[in-house]
């Protein structure tokens, strides 16, 4: 019979592969995720962007959008409405758009052989917890369980339309794969908005580290986190 410290030994040993099939479950099909809660309905994909804002009383979209927006002040958000991605990717050099706003998801390619997906969900409210790191952390066990909080480091988005100026920034949760022989270098970053009760995240894959990491400067500049506007 194998003892407890084998038994442990031999865990730490899955844990990666377990993360490599996660990655490559959540980047098939040209990098697209579904964050889809069953306990819901599908929702109707949407615009956050040109939509008719929503007022809620006593709500400053103006100022929260006028602000960085770290784990901590999800709450500053209007209730139940949608945080928005925007699609400027496809202005980018060398990137090229491929679908756009289907079920929420747009994706993008480049001349270097990177993908991008980059999608929004509504009705994420069952994943919410205690704050919104907690709310992303359960978004991502919810995607595959065997993705532990340990791997996912901080890492931030561009929140709401260039400016001149510092820009604003929203902080988001990013998990890394690098490529095997023969493989893609992967990265996901998402957001559950757990007040907003929506959730963003853009998935990249490339056939390196380098395009990876020029794939990502590209992803932060041109593909902003846009600020719902109730």
């Amino acid at each position: 019979m194998p003892t407890t410290a084998g038994t442990a030994r031999g865990a730490g040993r899955r844990t990666v592969p377990l993360l490599a099939a996660a990655l490559a479950a959540l980047l098939a099909g040209g990098c697209s995720i579904d964050v889809r809660d069953p306990a819901v309905p599908e929702p109707v994909a949407s615009t956050p962007a040109v939509a008719t804002p929503t007022i809620t009383p006593g709500h400053d979209a103006e100022a929260v959008a006028g602000r960085d927006l770290p784990f901590a002040a999800g709450g500053t958000l209007a209730p139940g409405v949608p945080v928005g991605i925007s699609d400027g990717l496809k202005e980018a050099p060398g990137w090229k758009a491929g679908s756009r706003n289907v079920a929420g998801e747009s994706r993008y390619t480049k001349a270097d052989g990177c993908l991008v997906a980059a999608k929004t969900r509504t009705s994420q409210n069952a994943l919410a917890r205690a704050d919104d790191r907690e709310s992303t952390i359960a978004l991502f066990e919810y995607l595959d369980p065997s993705i532990l909080p340990g791997y996912l480091k901080t890492a931030t988005l561009q929140w709401g339309a260039p400016q001149e100026g510092p820009g604003r920034t929203v902080e988001v949760l990013a998990l890394e794969q690098a490529a095997k022989p023969g493989g893609r270098t992967t990265a996901v970053l998402a957001r559950l908005f757990g007040t907003a009760g929506s959730s963003v995240y853009v998935s990249i894959s490339c056939p390196d580290a380098a395009t990876l990491a020029a794939a990502k400067a590209d992803v932060v500049r041109f593909l902003p986190v846009l600020p719902p506007a109730g």
